[in-house]
């Protein structure tokens, strides 16, 4: 519904794990997340003996270390989706495609890299996902906005990025949005952590009054669940939707690697 979020149960996938499993995030000042909740309460309710950590990074380099510290999975958060690929041994196909790892399978020392925000984005836009949403602009160029990317242009939507630094032919500056590029694009996702807690009165930089009841505003944060972007959007009639479904759905397809005896 409009403005609404949508909720998914735990998939409740047979116990594989033996006693004593170690999974964790690693990011950067990740106190906001709310992936360890999430995994614990997991763990609760299927009665599993295993155990989640927030690990923040200084560097992408330190992830050596926690490799080497009996981890059976990882998922992996702002700015180290695309950072962690040299240290990992192997890519699937659809993380190798989209240039962004999020998820990491630890077996036989081997470290496997996947990208579950792609399922977990195309799961989550499925409602909302509308025959006018022809095209899209990202804002944000990092590892989640590389999978918004991915899942946009295989449902056939034409999509431009906005970015600080970058500029080429389908990448432009915040300086450049304006009327037309907000009225062309029906489908505003914003990849970046800006508005995410602590600093819950930012929000990017581009003209709200272009809104209309046509849009779908997106905002892959989920804390806190309505940010000043999807508000500002909403108080122009667009649709909204946060990070919070995604979350779970990605949560889910990684719990599901990490326990499926395949690599």
């Amino acid at each position: 519904m409009k403005g609404e979020n949508l909720f998914f149960p735990f998939f409740m996938i047979e116990n594989k794990t033996d006693d004593g499993m170690k999974y964790g995030l690693i990011g950067k000042d990740i106190g906001y997340s709310f992936s360890k909740e999430y995994f614990e309460k997991k763990f609760k309710t299927l009665g599993i003996d295993a155990t989640y950590e927030n690990i923040s990074l200084n560097n992408i380099a330190e992830c050596t270390s926690i490799f080497e510290n009996d981890f059976n999975g990882i998922n992996v958060t702002i700015p180290y989706k695309e950072k962690i690929i040299p240290f990992l041994d192997e890519l699937s196909p659809e993380a190798a495609t989209v240039g962004a790892v999020n998820t990491v399978k630890i077996k036989g020392g081997v470290k496997y890299g996947y990208n579950t925000d792609v399922y977990g984005f195309r799961q989550a836009i499925k409602p909302f996902f509308k025959s006018h949403h022809e095209r899209a602009m990202i804002l944000g160029t990092g590892g989640a906005a590389k999978a918004v990317n991915y899942v946009l242009e295989n449902l056939g939507v034409n999509v431009i990025q906005i970015s600080r630094t970058k500029r080429d032919s389908k990448t432009f500056g915040y300086e450049d949005i304006n009327e037309n590029m907000m009225s062309f694009n029906g489908i505003i996702v914003n990849t970046s952590p800006v508005g995410t807690y602590p600093n819950v009165e930012d929000f990017p930089l581009i003209p709200y009054e272009y809104f209309t009841e046509k849009h779908l505003a997106i905002d892959l944060t989920y804390n806190p669940l309505e940010t000043l972007f999807l508000k500002k959007a909403k108080a122009k009639g667009a649709w909204t939707m946060n990070g919070l479904t995604m979350l779970h759905q990605q949560a889910e397809e990684a719990w599901k690697i990490w326990n499926n005896d395949e690599i």
